[in-house]
């Protein structure tokens, strides 16, 4: 399951695309980055913490969830 980026939301800054271990998120010249590999995210909420806009939500696959760890809270 890939990150979900709010299009509304996400300024372009191309953060999560630089940070990404994966190369899950690229910036194809659009604003918003762009999920080229979804089946390669390896879930490390890279992208999530260091969006400054909040604007990427993880979807955990259920038998991650039992490692999953809310790190903003």
């Amino acid at each position: 399951m890939p990150p979900v980026i709010n299009k509304e939301e996400c300024i372009g800054c191309g953060v999560c695309a630089e940070i990404c271990p994966c190369d899950v998120l690229h910036m194809t010249g659009e604003d918003v980055p762009q999920i080229t590999y979804p089946e390669e995210c390896w879930h490390c909420n890279a992208c999530v913490l260091d969006c400054a806009v909040q604007a990427i939500k993880l979807r955990v696959p259920l038998p991650a969830m039992m490692l999953y760890l809310e790190a903003r809270e």
